[in-house]
């Protein structure tokens, strides 16, 4: 039961989500192994983990290239002689109409979203068989439990990631939690990855005076993985309150 000594890999965890997830786990007494493509990025969030006495490491990823993933699990071996935990939290939201046809977007998120998902559940699978234990934490959106417009092609990559980690879990056996996190509005990067210049404006007007901090999502994360073992939450929302 607990977080300290466990080692925790977490993808997109330069900024937003990933980044806050990090330092509280370190500050909980994890090891975090931290994977994002920006590497000045990472380079900051584990510089101030070791700063504070905490234990961090991190190598540039890529998700949509499977190899990278598989790089990352075994960066958290070789530090930390296992691994405990994989939250897959990158993702990208490029959101659009249909009829703008931004097509490369919609590849972009299901590259990112969906097969990053799966590469990340690929590569650290079977570590968790070899171990006899592990966690995966799929972090998802509320974007896929309410359907709005312009949100069609990214919250059905989210509502596929939901798919996958109820199915997993259902296969998982007596020793593999799965758990997904559905974060609402929350005061991150997201719209940095819109390419559409008005949705991006109504998203952020709209958004902004709502948003909570991404540390609201990185306890739910914390609190799944300090349960005991034989405790499994599947799954939770966390949304601000005004949040319709």
């Amino acid at each position: 039961m607990g977080i300290e000594g466990k080692v925790v890999a977490i993808t997109g965890a330069g900024s937003g989500i990933g980044r806050a997830t990090a330092l509280l786990l370190a500050e909980c007494g994890a090891t975090v192994v931290l994977g994002a493509r920006r590497v000045d990025a990472l380079a900051t969030v584990a510089d101030s983990i070791v700063a504070a006495g905490g234990r961090a490491t991190y190598r540039v990823t890529d998700v949509t290239r499977r190899t990278d993933l598989e790089a990352l699990v075994a960066l958290a071996i070789e530090s930390g002689g296992k691994l405990d935990v994989i939250v897959n939290n990158a993702g990208i939201g490029p959101i659009s109409r249909f009829d703008a046809l931004r097509v490369e977007d919609w590849d972009a998120m299901i590259d990112v979203n969906l097969r990053g998902t799966l590469y990340g559940i690929a590569a650290a699978l079977p570590v968790f068989q070899r171990q006899g234990c592990g966690h995966v934490i799929n972090v998802i959106s509320t974007a896929g439990l309410k359907i709005l417009p312009t949100m069609g092609v990214y919250a059905a990559t989210k509502n596929a990631v939901r798919t996958i980690t109820e199915a997993l879990r259902q296969e998982a056996g007596p020793h593999l939690r799965v758990t997904e996190v559905s974060p609402g509005i929350i005061a991150t990067e997201f719209t940095n990855s819109v390419t559409d210049p008005s949705v991006k404006e109504t998203i952020e007007t709209r958004t902004a005076p709502i948003a909570i901090p991404p540390e609201a999502i990185a306890r739910g994360i914390a609190y799944a993985i300090e349960q005991p073992d034989d405790v499994d939450v599947g799954s939770i929302v966390i949304r601000p309150t005004a949040q319709d």
